[in-house]
């Protein structure tokens, strides 16, 4: 079958999604609909923001679904009408049975891992802030278990050692689009063999998970050695941002983080002392701070935050 005549219908929101549909859609695969969430306000006026996804299928004047409930009858309805062949998600919330069985081939997702690794909501920060050397992008066939369906394609990518998670997401992004259409043709072609993750689990996989984020487990634990604080920040990097507290004299201050160096050395001191750098002495060296955000503040250097700020002898961070 022609890849191109198969009637596509696409389900996501952010960049990160908008990166595949644009892929699909400058290449001419059939995309019928698009399904992406609803208008948010934003901003100082309130006023509704459109989804990327939602700009870039009006871009190419692609029908826009956008349903505040995913099993309404009427949503349901609108789909059957389009007599979609196969579904494609990238970076949506998740779906119904009666919505991803509808097409004829199924719906396959991307995700911003090596399936069966980091299943939930945050694979890519994850990696980072587990010190990973690598991970990939994988296209699935969804099924009711969240993450767990076959595998049809992945494909490894790098992690470099300085690599934040900002970075990895838009490198991730266009292999994911590049994987999405060869999935796409893959199917049409039949061609697609998809896998059980339970082979590769078989095959002795340790699994790691990609639970979501929250204030609790961004925060900075400087009793950890000084890698895995640099690889927590930079896998926080730009969102949702690792933080600390810093103690100055009687001040709590909380900071954002988003930019660290670690320095290895044989030197052993308190955990949490500081210096006019902003050197955090931890149990392996000395994690130096290179870019925070302080209450009020836009991000900067520590350089020009310690312009405005006058450090004392009492200074610490927990």
């Amino acid at each position: 079958m022609d890849p191109k005549s198969l009637r596509i219908i696409f389900l996501g929101t952010p960049g990160f999604a908008a990166c595949s549909l644009e892929k699909l859609l400058s290449e001419k695969y059939n995309v019928v609909a698009v399904i992406t969430a609803p208008d948010k306000p934003s901003g100082r006026g309130l006023q509704l923001q459109q989804s990327e996804v939602k700009q870039m299928a009006l871009k190419y004047n692609v029908p826009v679904l956008q349903p505040e409930k995913l099993k309404s009858p009427e949503f349901i309805a609108e789909l059957q009408a389009l007599q979609p062949d196969l579904g494609i998600v990238v970076a949506f919330r998740m779906l119904p049975e009666v919505v991803w069985s509808m097409p004829k081939f199924g719906t396959f997702n991307l995700h911003g891992s090596l399936l069966p690794q980091y299943r939930g909501a945050a694979p890519i920060n994850r990696a980072i802030m587990n010190g990973e050397t690598k991970t990939g992008v994988t296209t699935f066939l969804l099924k009711q278990e969240i993450d767990t369906g076959n595998i049809i394609f992945r494909e490894e990518i790098p992690i470099e050692a300085t690599e934040t998670a900002g970075q990895l997401h838009d490198k991730m992004m266009v292999i994911g689009a590049e994987l999405v259409a060869k999935t796409v043709d893959a199917i049409a072609e039949g061609k697609a063999l998809p896998q059980d993750q339970h082979a590769f689990i078989a095959a002795g996989e340790v699994l790691k998970e990609a639970p979501k984020l929250f204030r609790e487990n961004t925060k900075i634990d400087w009793n950890a050695n000084g890698k895995a604080i640099v690889d927590h920040i930079r896998g926080l990097n730009p969102f949702p941002t690792a933080w600390t507290e810093m103690i100055h004299g009687e001040e709590r201050i909380p900071l954002k983080v988003y930019v660290a160096e670690f320095r290895q050395n044989d030197h052993s001191g308190e955990i949490g002392t500081s210096n006019q750098e902003l050197h955090v002495t931890v149990r392996d060296g000395i994690v130096v701070i290179k870019e925070i955000q302080a209450p009020g503040k836009k991000r900067m250097s520590v350089s020009d935050f310690l312009r405005g700020f006058r450090v004392n002898h009492d200074l610490r961070f927990v």
